[in-house]
């Protein structure tokens, strides 16, 4: 019954996460909306990429349209050759190459949360200095891989370097005059990388025109959660000032860079991820209506849901005569089981779940949630229930049935017939609120329920009446309800106040609740 995502969810988020990838259509989106971004197109070989970079202007930076995780991202390209030699790599890595203008200054990932600015962090480059002795690999090896914090697993912040893994650096390395096996003389700094591993933390020093650039880049790629990268000299001022650009919105932004920052505060972004998701201590869970007892417990589930359908939930129900989603029968069979509620909860379109189960289903297979928001007994007739399962004394009957009440959260509500002694002893095990329901407004449990000011569903002169202690409200009379025969059909009536009370549990109105009992009829 925990619930996160809706379909609809699932469908933009994937959508997005699309677009996010697709480098070429993010810029072009970005580009759209002002959205400072480099100048640049796809190619579509080598020649036609040394042709974009003559029409941009070195330098430029060639990678894939579609790739992650800075793989094949070449920067700060300055010849002919140095174009070819990344394309050729670039196009290794997705299914596209874009060539675009370098953008000059450091690279940021700022880290965009529902719309705002969490967390963000300034890349560093891996450069090493020569000992005179030692070769280049030896040299990253000793000076840049022997770094704790760099390994191969998620817990490290920075990542194993290797020339011979990284076609990045080794290009850069190349372009300096050297190789893997080269030994640069004593005191020569070598770049590695140009823009390495995120490692500080600058989240104050964002300038307020930044962090809305980037929460607006977030928003027109439609991601509730994206880490931005854009290059500038300076992150204190506004991009347009110094020509800086976001380069690149992910959709699956890490995190460790935030919260184990080499230097500066780390950030709480944990907590601002499940605040998104879960706003205003929202616990993820959809309504679930749990409804068990001997007699009426598929009208009962009907009823429930088809009121439920009105007040604008998109329900699934679950009962003996089929599975439901709204009014639309999805399967005829006895679905009052295990596997059809299962049905029901993973259906990321329903966001609540009306569930009947009989006294076979939970001794037999069980339960297929947790917890639920309601659960209501209709009644009991222990000797219905005997001879099944070596059940054969009520003091089982009431283990059995207790379970219903034993899961309702502590914010939610047992619906209980109080015409039935052996419901009245199992209310005090439920966690959370118990409304009773009775034909007979007379039922002493019913009544020094109502003098705690408890509530309570009952019937009088032809009328079903919903009470708050001694308050009372007459919501409809039982004459325009067609299920109960025009007031006629007692036991009918009884699976009315039971859904009646579940409904009014769940915080829907009286008017909605009388239109439901109305226009419910049983096929």
């Amino acid at each position: 019954s925990r619930r996160i995502w809706t379909a609809e969810t699932d469908r933009t988020s994937a959508i997005a996460e699309g677009i996010s990838r697709d480098k070429d259509l993010t810029k072009s989106l970005l580009s759209s909306c002002g959205v400072p971004v480099p100048e640049g197109r796809l190619v579509d070989s080598a020649d036609d990429a040394c042709e974009a970079a003559e029409d941009i202007g070195y330098p430029v930076v060639v990678k894939p349209s579609d790739g992650n995780h800075a793989r094949g991202v070449f920067t700060n390209l300055i010849t002919r050759a140095e174009v070819e030699s990344a394309y050729a790599a670039a196009v290794d890595e997705g299914s596209g190459v874009i060539v675009e203008r370098f953008v000059r200054g450091s690279e940021h990932r700022l880290l965009v949360i529902g719309g705002k600015l969490v967390a963000a962090a300034r890349g560093e480059t891996a450069k090493v200095i020569a000992d005179g002795e030692s070769t280049i690999d030896q040299l990253i090896d000793s000076q840049i891989n022997s770094d704790p914090r760099r390994g191969a697993e998620e817990e490290y912040p920075l990542d194993i370097l290797s020339l011979s893994d990284n076609p990045v650096a080794r290009l850069e390395v190349t372009r300096q005059g050297f190789s893997g096996d080269s030994i640069p003389p004593a005191g020569r700094e070598v770049l590695i990388v140009r823009s390495g591993n995120h490692t500080d933390d600058i989240t104050d020093s964002v300038h307020p025109d930044t962090a809305a650039t980037a929460a607006l880049a977030a928003r027109i790629v439609g991601l509730d959660i994206a880490g931005v990268d854009l290059v500038c000299e300076d992150i204190s001022q506004p991009l347009d000032e110094q020509r800086g650009a976001i380069v690149e919105v992910n959709a699956g932004p890490g995190l460790l860079m935030h919260l184990k920052p080499e230097s500066g505060e780390p950030r709480p972004v944990g907590r601002a991820i499940v605040d998104q998701l879960f706003p205003n201590g929202d616990d993820g869970r959809i309504p679930v209506i749990g409804v068990s007892g001997s007699f009426g417990k598929t009208t009962v589930a009907s009823l429930i849901a088809r009121i439920l359908a009105l007040s604008g939930k998109h329900t699934g129900l679950a009962c003996s005569d089929g599975l439901f989603l709204d009014r639309r029968c999805i399967a005829k069979d006895d679905s009052a089981n295990w596997a059809a509620a299962n049905r029901i909860l993973m259906n990321r379109a329903v966001d609540a779940a009306v569930l009947e189960n009989g006294g076979d289903t939970i001794l037999g297979e069980g339960l297929a949630y947790d917890r639920c928001l309601i659960g209501v007994i209709t009644n009991v007739d222990a000797s219905t229930h005997f001879g099944r399962y070596d059940i054969e004394t009520p003091e089982q009957v009431f283990t059995i049935l207790r379970t219903q009440v034993d899961l309702v959260l502590p914010g939610g509500a047992a619906v209980l017939n109080a015409g039935h002694p052996m419901l009245v002893d199992i209310a005090p095990l439920c966690d959370g609120e118990v409304i009773f329901f009775a034909t007979d407004p007379e039922q002493a449990a019913l009544i020094e329920h109502r003098a705690q000011g408890k509530r309570a569903v009952f019937a009088r002169h032809g009328q079903v009446v919903l009470a708050s202690g001694k308050e009372e409200m007459s919501i409809v009379s039982l004459e325009s309800i067609p299920l109960t025969d025009a007031g006629r059909v007692d036991f009918e009536i009884e699976n009315v106040l039971a859904a009646t009370a579940a409904a009014w549990a769940l915080g829907i109105g009286p008017e909605l609740i009388r239109t439901g009992l109305e226009t419910f009829t049983v096929a």
